[in-house]
């Protein structure tokens, strides 16, 4: 996994981006390089217009990834979408008006996380790679500026998931979601450019099995593990059910706590 890349400031940007790149900087350990140091190949972080942006220098084409909680894709899902009716918030489980506090251990752009705050939940991220974490940060910053009753409900956590999940600390976790990396075949050309950007910077998740044990012991009444529908069972621990879809089906974990729900 790559732990660090340059972190880019714009040839012509403002004060106020250079003071951001600054602190990112400061805050993730990366060293900084002027726009005519721009690297002609692998990724680079960029602060342009108060934004932090991943981007690749072998595709000039297609614009840096950045997490944006408050676009129009999906503040769109957030007011049309199926609501309580997706199929995450419902293999969470979540019933009624209860305020549920879920870990979401491999958050990605946090477009779940999204959805789960959207319905209610207080969600917790965590984060292993520097990079995706700061993209996240970022993410939350901008979300407060516009929506900050929806940021508040979103924390972040820099660590890796198995270890940070074991020692805890705050309030009950009602339930931890998985997404662990699935290793796409080659024959896959579809994929989203910013699965197939991930995969190249970070690979898939080898130690994905080692997140379920630590997972189960967290949670009060589920895990959730999403995985494609011709993936195998994480862990080879089958599932107490299963909620599919098209693509992909989430694996339903009713803890030992709560066996009676």
């Amino acid at each position: 996994m790559l732990k660090s890349v340059p972190l880019i400031i714009a040839e012509n940007s403002s004060n106020d981006d250079a003071a951001m790149a600054s602190e990112v900087s400061n805050k993730w350990h990366f060293p900084i390089l002027n726009d005519h140091e721009k690297p002609d190949e692998g990724f680079y972080l960029q602060v342009q217009h108060g934004v932090l942006g991943l981007a690749d220098a072998a595709d000039k084409k297609v614009l840096p990834i950045e997490v944006d909680f408050a676009s129009p894709a999906s503040l769109y899902r957030k007011q049309y979408g199926g609501g309580r009716k997706e199929p995450i918030v419902k293999a969470i489980g979540i019933k009624g008006s209860e305020d549920w506090h879920v870990v979401d251990a491999t958050p990605g752009l946090g477009r779940d996380a999204f959805v789960l705050v959207s319905v209610g939940c207080k969600v917790t991220m965590i984060e292993r790679s520097p990079i995706v974490a700061a993209l996240l940060e970022d993410g939350i910053r901008r979300l407060a500026l516009s929506f900050p009753e929806l940021a508040s409900q979103m924390t972040l956590r820099h660590g890796n998931s198995a270890e940070v999940m074991q020692y805890f600390t705050g309030e009950n976790v009602n339930a931890v979601y998985l997404d662990p990396m699935f290793p796409h075949k080659k024959k896959s050309a579809l994929v989203k450019k910013e699965m197939r950007l991930f995969q190249q910077l970070l690979g898939h998740d080898p130690d994905a099995d080692a997140l379920l044990p630590p997972a189960l012991q967290l949670a009060t009444h589920r895990v959730v593990v999403k995985r494609p529908n011709s993936a195998e069972v994480l862990a080879g621990m089958k599932a107490s059910m299963a909620i599919e879809s098209k693509k992909h089906r989430f694996d339903v974990y009713l803890c030992q706590k709560n066996l009676g729900e």
